[in-house]
């Protein structure tokens, strides 16, 4: 990360102009002010209901709902991740690197290329004994308590457990490493304030500092893990500065797709009490079905952007090189054109299109596989060992925009939690 001086200038003049922007596009109801103030975290999706299919920001770039213009955005070459070169636009990669998800080809290409094998179908075979023990550790606990918060007892303790796994983090403090994760997370967003930055800034200098001692230790004993061939390809397939970035996008992808996933999908079926039944009558055969159902109805991720590369006409418009589109996913997920009664939840939807919910295209997201495992899993747990699941308290929501969950859940498991299959 950069020198504190320069975090807090940054995020003093981004936390003003968000500030100034959202109170006067408030004012005149303008959409994507709306979606950055509490309109837009309680319910995004009757924000996007009253947008165009394609048009113009009040900041000078695009904006897409169509499930069809977001698609092609995502694939289409001529636009890339990095705006440096193109804009005096500061970027939140200059503050905390999230490695190839902040980059174009080839870069991107070598690096995905090394973390792909870690998510290969043989790998999440290997995976799931794992996470299923993990599962089944976190619901004894929860039952024991009888009412438990479903986020920080059971949807984040169960990724991080995972991916410090994954990397080969000795004795990893799953709080810590949620905490780093929440921190980082946020920053997908930006930086919203002083005190923001220094927080950023103090998960990065740990995280730092904790994935060198590893570095050095996997450099002397080699491990079956993730960081040991990374510290393998350093020189050859990665560069020593590229390898703590690698490591911390590993990190906050794995724990923040996979936490917000899962809460948003407890809140949909407890929100459709049919849907939930449903799960529960035949956990082994919907589990799937209703993670899927989720990342459409209510995706952890509710947009990205693309900068053209050159001029693009687009839907009868002209982007000019430099220009952001903005792909709204979770408008896209529910855009009427492509999905039957788009606004149901129903577990038992027949797919007739692909969601956008891990993006498309080059930076489809590498650790789908796992997210999609680790959410699959929980949500059969969950159904066959607390069929009575039911709310103990309002649901409090992270103040992101762009990522989407639950930061409190509270639940009971009911008069009927059942012990672990072992």
């Amino acid at each position: 990360m950069a020198d504190l001086g320069r975090a807090v200038s940054f995020a003093t003049s981004l936390y003003s102009s968000r500030l100034g922007y959202a109170y006067h596009g408030y004012l005149r109801r303008d959409p994507m002010s709306l979606l950055h103030l509490r309109p837009g975290r309680d319910d995004p999706y009757a924000i996007y209901r009253g947008m165009p299919r394609f048009g113009p920001t009040r900041i000078g770039n695009w904006v897409t709902t169509s499930h069809q213009l977001c698609n092609t955005v995502l694939r289409d070459r001529r636009f890339g991740v990095r705006a440096a070169e193109l804009t005096a636009a500061p970027n939140t990669a200059d503050e905390f690197d999230m490695s190839f998800l902040d980059m174009d080809p080839p870069d991107h290409t070598r690096l995905r290329r090394l973390a792909q094998p870690a998510f290969s179908p043989k790998q999440m075979t290997g995976y799931r004994p794992r996470i299923e023990r993990t599962v089944d550790q976190l619901l004894d606990r929860a039952a024991a308590a009888g009412e438990f918060d479903l986020v920080s007892a059971y949807a984040a303790p169960l990724p991080i457990t995972v991916i410090t796994d994954l990397l080969g983090v000795p004795d990893a403090d799953a709080d810590r490493f949620a905490r780093y994760g929440t921190v980082i997370g946020s920053a997908l967003d930006g930086i919203h304030s002083l005190s923001h930055a220094a927080r950023l800034q103090a998960a990065d200098r740990d995280l730092r500092a904790l994935f060198q001692r590893l570095f050095e230790l996997r450099r002397r004993e080699p491990a079956d893990d993730l960081v040991s061939r990374i510290v393998a390809a350093e020189g050859d397939r990665i560069q020593s500065r590229e390898m703590v970035p690698m490591c911390n996008l590993l990190l906050v992808a794995g724990f923040e797709t996979t936490v917000n996933l899962v809460g948003n999908a407890v809140n949909a079926l407890l929100d459709h009490p049919e849907q939930w039944a449903a799960l529960c009558a035949d956990p082994a055969g919907l589990a799937a079905a209703a993670v899927e159902e989720t990342l459409r109805y209510d995706p952890p991720v509710q947009r990205t952007a693309r900068c053209a590369l050159e001029d693009v006409a687009l839907d009868g418009h002209l982007v000019r090189r430099g220009q952001f589109v903005v792909t709204l996913i979770g408008a896209a997920n529910r855009d009427p054109a492509v999905f039957t009664d788009p606004d149901t939840f129903d577990i038992s939807r027949v797919q007739t299109a692909d969601h956008l919910a891990f993006s498309s295209g080059i930076h489809y997201c590498v650790g789908q596989p796992l997210a999609r495992l680790e959410a699959e899993v929980a949500l059969r747990r969950l159904a066959e060992r607390m069929p009575h699941l039911r709310r103990a308290g309002p649901l409090r929501r992270r103040s992101s925009s762009i990522v989407r969950g639950p930061i409190r859940l509270p639940v009971r498991s009911g008069a009927r939690a059942l012990s672990a299959q072992r």
